[in-house]
């Protein structure tokens, strides 16, 4: 985690306002507006995922792999999920899948066993050390996710979180 300082932001322009401030000198007759939001999410969604990151590093893990032992984490005992059912709750694709598998499975972090159920049916499944790594790991995300709040009011946050779910299911309604 960087240090990340609780100093209000200064009046000078940042980089989008001064990219916008461009395009406006050079196309006036355009509005540019949509820059703001769109040049300010990809530069902080680029900053958050190198914030956490940087926690998933601390585990050795990827933001994949720790992608895949949460949903199998959050799945409750015992702990595993159908490979279909594991790429749908994690939006991989199935070779994106597989891939992660075969290295938390390389790791001892998850086996592929047969379905209790059914021994037609495969499952990947949280070893005992997956578990008790992804908890240690999921411990350390929730925190740096709240630190990484820390400069938003309580209702910022709460705002923030309503129009960003707003707009999402607007562009996607399913999400």
């Amino acid at each position: 985690m960087s240090d990340r300082s609780t100093t209000p932001p200064s009046d000078e322009p940042d980089r989008v306002a001064r990219i916008q401030a461009e395009w406006r000198r050079e196309r006036p007759e355009l509005d540019v507006s949509p820059q703001g939001v769109f040049g300010r999410l990809a530069r902080l969604a680029a900053a958050i995922d190198d914030e956490l990151d940087s926690v998933f590093q601390q585990f050795d893990l990827t933001a994949g792999e720790f992608d895949v032992l949460a949903t199998l984490r959050r799945a409750g005992a015992p702990y595993e999920r159908t490979p279909s059912a594991l790429a749908q709750s994690t939006m991989i694709t199935a070779g994106g899948l597989t891939k992660r598998v075969d290295g938390l499975e390389a790791a001892g972090l998850v086996q592929r066993r047969i379905a209790p159920h059914d021994a037609r049916v495969r499952v990947v499944a949280l070893t005992d050390r997956g578990l008790a790594l992804i908890d240690r790991a999921f411990t350390a995300h929730l925190a740096n996710e709240h630190l990484l709040l820390d400069s938003l009011s309580e209702t910022d946050r709460r705002d923030l979180e309503r129009l960003l779910c707003q707009w999402l299911t607007a562009l996607r309604p399913n999400s």
